[in-house]
């Protein structure tokens, strides 16, 4: 039984192909459409496996939204850290690339909606975000996380259609 504790550490502590967070890459994973080649509104939903081991278990996912005619997209995720220094659990910037590597880990564009469809769309999800009930929590499991917040927008908004991985842990605590 010892050695197959240690043989769980070793491949725990090698899992992550970068330890360091500040150095892990962000770069662009070149799935999304830059804004200057597509004046539609988009609307995408990415996830990637969670920063180091915790890869093995969950993901991390986020949201991008770009107007109609807009030159970068709305990305909103939920971090924890932002709640630990008293910030809401929100975290909203602006990009011409979300879909970058989150912290090492190459994302999944798990849904992609454009044109009309998401120009009527947009307005709801922002609608969801603002009323997203968990804003100053968070709790990586059971939730309320990155997931549960993913999830809440799904169920807010059923016209996405938007279906969640099984790594999706707390996604079940928006039900």
């Amino acid at each position: 039984m010892r050695y197959f504790s240690i043989i769980c550490v070793v491949l725990l502590i090698s899992a992550c192909s970068n330890n360091d967070w500040r150095t892990a890459s962000r770069q662009p994973a070149g799935i999304a459409t830059s804004p200057s080649e597509d004046n539609r509104a988009i609307i995408e939903f990415y996830a990637a496996d969670a920063f180091s081991w915790r890869g093995w278990f969950a993901v991390h996912p986020w949201i991008a939204i770009k107007a109609e005619k807009a030159t970068e997209y709305s990305v909103y995720e939920v971090i924890g850290w932002q709640v630990k220094r008293g910030l809401p659990a929100i975290r909203q910037y602006q990009t011409l690339t979300p879909d970058r590597y989150w912290y090492g880990s190459k994302p999944d564009l798990l849904l992609s909606i454009k044109g009309d469809k998401a120009s009527i769309l947009i307005p709801k999800i922002e609608q969801a975000i603002a009323l997203y009930p968990w804003i100053n929590e968070y709790s990586v499991f059971p939730g309320p996380n990155s997931n549960t917040f993913v999830a809440w927008i799904g169920l807010q908004v059923p016209e996405l259609g938007l279906e969640l991985p099984f790594s999706a842990i707390g996604s079940g605590y928006a039900d």
